[in-house]
């Protein structure tokens, strides 16, 4: 799950307007995040297997601490109890810390049965949609483009090209989603850490840059 996850994203917002679109950003891909710092440190681990899945090479061997269900709720307490304490506004660390813990459950949409319900256990979870390319894809655009559509209807831009950048910036994941799917695989572990904390880099950034373009629409 890659643009599924920022489609999450979008539609918080609604649900916490105070909190910027790219900390929402962070917030549902915060394990994705983490999870490359631990692949260099080897204390997770994943093989890149050509064809593993018709989707990617990714074969997840070991990743309990960013992945499992335990650690999404962990990581949601902590990131959205970090939020409240710095930003005073404890609506919004909640909506936080439930897109940090979303991460798991959009994720076990598309795993194969890797996804652990904690450090502690063997027992995995996982639908395996990543080996039926059409479905994944459409389920995965069909939330993104949701929370998209939500998003830009409560929200309005403050000029002419700040409307051209948010709708240049979902049509960039759009692409970029399809184009991962397709491409060639990662040609190393440290390749796929580097290229993934790059890509967050930026699309984070983006975010941050369209929701300051950007004002919620007042109801009377």
């Amino acid at each position: 799950m890659f643009i599924g996850h920022f489609g999450l994203a979008f539609a918080a917002k609604k649900a916490a307007p105070n909190v910027s679109l790219g900390t929402l950003f962070i917030a549902t891909q915060f394990v994705d995040i983490l999870w490359p710092f631990l692949l260099v440190l080897t204390i997770e681990k994943v093989a890149i297997v050509p064809g593993y899945t018709q989707s990617n090479a990714l074969e997840f061997l070991y990743f309990p601490y960013t992945h499992s269900l335990l650690a999404g709720v962990l990581w949601g307490v902590a990131v959205g109890a970090i939020y409240g304490l710095v930003k005073r506004d404890q609506p919004g660390a909640m909506v936080v810390g439930l897109c940090v813990l979303s991460h798991w459950f959009l994720d076990l949409l598309v795993h194969t049965v890797d996804l652990p319900l904690s450090p502690f256990t063997e027992v995995k979870f996982g639908l395996g949609l990543w080996n039926q390319v059409a479905l994944s894809l459409t389920i995965e655009t069909i939330l993104y483009l949701a929370g998209v559509y939500l998003y830009a209807t409560f929200t309005k831009a403050k000029t002419s090209g700040a409307t051209w950048g948010f709708w240049s910036f979902v049509v960039f994941l759009l692409i970029f989603n399809v184009a991962n799917t397709f491409g060639p695989p990662p040609t190393s572990i440290t390749a796929l850490a580097l290229s993934l904390l790059v890509l967050m880099g930026i699309i984070v950034s983006l975010a941050y840059w369209v929701d300051k373009k950007r004002v919620v629409i007042q109801k009377n």
